[in-house]
């Protein structure tokens, strides 16, 4: 399991809309948009589910994501690779439905994708673009 560091949780803290990268079954590849990202405090990161449809397509027929976050201030970037669970049920997904009530009542907390993160990569430019950090 990768080890999400302090100074990489500090750049995802600042994003409010993350690029999500998933691929359908046959490779066609797919980038959205998702702002209820939440990082935990382990090696997990839980995106909520208000109106997602090729992306949950997706990791339902090929349940792989990454996940990039990059920081202007810093000039840091980060991207996070993994394998990801659709919850609709338990103990996380009522987590997650709660937060997302909290923000707007009206969405629908559909579920709840858990990205269990194996790999953490280097982004900014520069002689260490795409070095492996975890």
């Amino acid at each position: 399991m990768a080890i999400i560091t302090d100074e990489m949780r500090a750049v995802f803290e600042k994003i409010k809309v993350f690029s999500v990268g998933t691929a359908a079954e046959d490779g066609t590849p797919n980038v959205a948009p998702i702002a209820s990202v939440k990082f935990t405090d382990g090696d997990e990161v839980w995106l909520g589910d208000n109106y997602m449809k090729k992306t949950l397509a997706n990791v339902r027929a090929n349940p792989r994501m990454a996940i990039y976050a990059w920081d202007p201030d810093s000039k840091k970037c980060f991207q996070v690779k993994g394998r990801v669970e659709v919850r609709t049920e338990g103990a996380e997904y009522e987590q997650m439905k709660a937060m997302l009530k909290a923000k707007n009542e009206a969405y629908p907390a559909k579920s709840l994708l858990i990205l269990r993160v194996d790999e953490v990569y280097s982004c900014a430019p520069g002689p260490g673009a795409g070095d492996r950090l975890s």
